[in-house]
């Protein structure tokens, strides 16, 4: 038997060598891991933050220039627009969904995007602003690894127009919602209450 003391001058020289590295890829696989998701996360924060502050940008100055009625109509169409244009930018798929959407064709959330949306409401529910709110991680698809991220969309004062209860609405407003969204569910909100969430994929 090697004396505990002497044990590591059993291993050959060049097989001490190839341990040391292993083990130092072992260490080094999660700090890699992390950075990487730390990276794709930096991106994906610009991203969300831009195309909120442009879809934001666009329907408050509709609403200033019209009122809420055309503004209905801007964001069913340059909406769609900006999130493309991003996607197209960053290489990354850029999308909005909801769990009560308004345009069924690009708000519906996947399986990863529910638990995301239902884990916003229920720390909202707990006391946690909605506009603080985010999640990030890296997941194993059927199509390979995949970064994921969301981004919770608060409902603030402007949107409430026509998000918010349809009691308050006028008719006009209802009218064009029911026209641009005939399956329309995005209705009845509070303000602070979680609208939504910036969603970004990209396949690694």
């Amino acid at each position: 038997m090697v004396p505990l003391s002497n044990a590591c001058f059993a291993v050959p020289l060049r097989g001490l060598a190839t341990l040391v590295l292993g083990a130092a890829l072992l260490a080094a696989g999660p700090a890699r891991a992390e950075e990487e998701l730390r990276r794709l996360t930096e991106d994906a924060r610009r991203a969300s933050g831009q195309l909120l502050s442009q879809i934001r940008g666009e329907v408050t100055k509709e609403m200033e220039r019209t009122g809420p009625i055309r503004a209905v109509v801007v964001c069913k169409y340059s909406a769609p627009e900006i999130t493309s244009n991003l996607s197209r930018q960053t290489g990354m798929r850029v999308t909005r969904v909801a769990l009560r959407v308004r345009n069924r064709a690009l708000g519906e959330a996947d399986p990863w995007e529910q638990q995301a949306l239902l884990d916003f409401e229920k720390r909202v529910a707990k006391g946690e602003k909605a506009e603080s709110l985010e999640v990030a991680e890296i997941v194993s698809e059927p199509a390979g690894r995949m970064f994921r991220y969301a981004k919770a969309i608060p409902m603030g004062q402007p949107c409430m127009a026509c998000h918010g209860p349809t009691a308050g609405m006028s008719d006009a407003v209802r009218a064009q919602i029911t026209s641009e969204y005939p399956h329309d569910r995005a209705v009845d909100f509070e303000v602070g209450q979680i609208r939504g969430a910036v969603s970004i994929k990209k396949a690694l």
